[in-house]
């Protein structure tokens, strides 16, 4: 591309996948981009042009009905180490299309285990996205936990008959975590569908309540699950993701809290993104292609109904610290959360029944991912720009390049301007039309800064600086001020972990 001027790039889409980059090998366990620059200038394409090689309308046919192979996995909870026999078994039955790795432990030493599916489960695949389905952090929640392994036979066993599947897995990677909290699993028992025992993790912490939040400072003491999780997005760029929960049938997407503490958020005012228009839009994905989520029925006669099986997160109820707007906020990945069962832990002949609403759900809302702008920053030479600063123009939650320039965002159709930074390079704001029928892909080369006396500036990446909203507080008020601290804290606390325990 030419550096003067503005670009709109609309690549035309081929309706068919190429070939997988390259031969996987079953003893490799390298998570990393390749190192390889032919890899690189094969799916970058020639300059700011190149051919893209999916879209989201490419398959006519929706996915298969599932039929579970018994032998494999039946619809009866699994244990933990039932869980681990499934994944390495799946793993040594299906080596090209999966890959198994732990992100850590749990505080009482259990494997955080996370298998990915794809047609290159040991690379990433340059240019096309990572995903993600982290299940079970409330312990007692366990629906989320057998969906997620379901989903795994689904996949792998389904890639060489359904052409939807295949499509789905030659270009994207879907990693799948199936318990965040299994030390919270072992304390919980089947056939409860209220209360909290299980809940938490072994140290009787809420893991949707531990981790950073926007709104207000988050004091209680990390935990080795949230830290595993924390780790893990930041070295793996996620560009949409979906949390399992139960105690309700509702999606729920962000932000989950609010600038104003205690009382004002219980009285469903909602706390809305800039990427509002998005996240609705997955939601109504999900809830859409559920059996019955998208008709807004209340779990219980006192139970809260959601318009079309979807509600903002703060305008449901509010919480601190909790995992989607943390993704969201911190590695500018879209996460929502899926609530997926009105009873959490319910008798596991009803499994069947789970699947057989969730299951196009889960497909569809993965294949979003495919949706809005992609591309690479590079500079002058073709080389990648890591790390560069983008925003949307109007929508001031940032995200940032990969080591290798890539970049993706979830888009609707229209017009937007994309502002890219990068230190040692000159800002550029490049406009580009996003429509329906396939994403678009938008190369972007920047030119290097110079100082006053002519010579090229270059300075390394500086770490990851994301852009954010202003923070809206009350008048008189600061994060960690200690402002909400007292008899207020107390009573709202307390009315938070009322409302937890009911709902999830």
């Amino acid at each position: 591309m030419q550096p003067a001027g503005l670009a709109v790039l609309l690549v035309a889409v081929w309706c068919h996948a190429v070939p997988a980059i390259a031969d996987v090998q079953p003893e490799q366990r390298n998570f990393e981009p390749s190192t390889d620059p032919a890899l690189f200038a094969f799916d970058r394409g020639a300059g700011d042009g190149g051919l893209y090689t999916f879209d989201n309308l490419s398959v006519a046919q929706d996915p298969r009905a599932y039929r579970p192979d018994v032998g494999a996995l039946d619809f009866v909870y699994h244990n933990h180490d039932e869980m681990t026999r499934y994944l390495r078994a799946t793993t040594a039955r299906y080596p090209n299309l999966t890959a198994l790795y732990s992100i850590g432990k749990s505080a009482q030493g259990r494997d955080l285990w996370v298998l990915v599916v794809s047609a290159s489960p040991y690379e990433h695949m340059l240019g096309k996205p990572d995903v993600k389905y982290i299940g079970n952090i409330h312990g007692n929640e366990a629906v989320g936990r057998e969906l997620l392994l379901h989903l795994i036979q689904y996949l792998v066993s389904s890639y060489g008959s359904d052409p939807y599947i295949k499509w789905l897995l030659d270009n994207t990677r879907i990693h799948i975590l199936p318990s965040l909290n299994p030390d919270g699993y072992a304390a919980s028992k089947e056939g409860t569908c209220d209360g909290g025992q299980g809940r938490y993790n072994s140290r009787g912490f809420d893991l949707n309540r531990n981790f950073p939040d926007y709104f207000k400072q988050n004091n209680k003491r990390s935990q080795p699950e949230t830290e595993a999780v924390k780790d893990w997005i930041s070295k793996i760029q996620f560009v949409l993701s979906g949390s399992l929960h139960g105690g309700a049938l509702v999606v729920s997407y962000p932000y989950d809290n609010t600038p104003n503490a205690i009382f004002h958020s219980y009285l469903s005012q909602p706390s809305l993104t800039p990427d509002d228009d998005v996240f609705k839009h997955l939601s109504l994905i999900y809830a859409n292609n559920h059996g019955k989520m998208s008709r807004g029925v209340a779990c219980k006669t006192a139970s809260p109904s959601f318009e079309n099986g979807i509600t903002n997160g703060a305008a449901w109820y509010p919480l601190t610290g909790g995992m989607q707007d943390f993704n969201y906020v911190w590695h500018g990945c879209m996460e929502v959360t899926l609530e997926v069962s009105c009873c959490k832990f319910p008798p596991a002949y009803e499994l069947r029944k789970y699947w057989d609403d969730n299951q196009m759900s889960m497909i569809k809302f993965l294949a979003e991912a495919h949706r809005g702008v992609q591309g690479f920053i590079m500079d002058p030479t073709g080389n990648p720009v890591e790390r560069a600063q983008l925003k949307i123009k109007g929508r001031d939650i940032g995200f940032t390049t990969t080591k290798y320039g890539e970049f993706w965002r979830i888009l609707l159709p229209g017009v937007y301007k994309l502002e890219v930074y990068a230190d040692g390079f000159v800002p550029k704001d490049v406009d580009f039309m996003i429509v329906e029928q396939h994403p678009t892909l938008l190369n972007v080369t920047l030119q290097p800064a110079k100082r006053n006396d002519g010579s090229q500036h270059y300075r390394p990446a500086a770490a990851s600086t994301q852009y954010r909203p202003q923070q809206q507080l009350p008048p008189g008020s600061a994060q960690g001020s200690g402002s909400d601290e007292g008899i207020l804290s107390t009573l709202s606390s307390g009315f938070n972990s009322l409302v937890n325990n009911i709902f999830g």
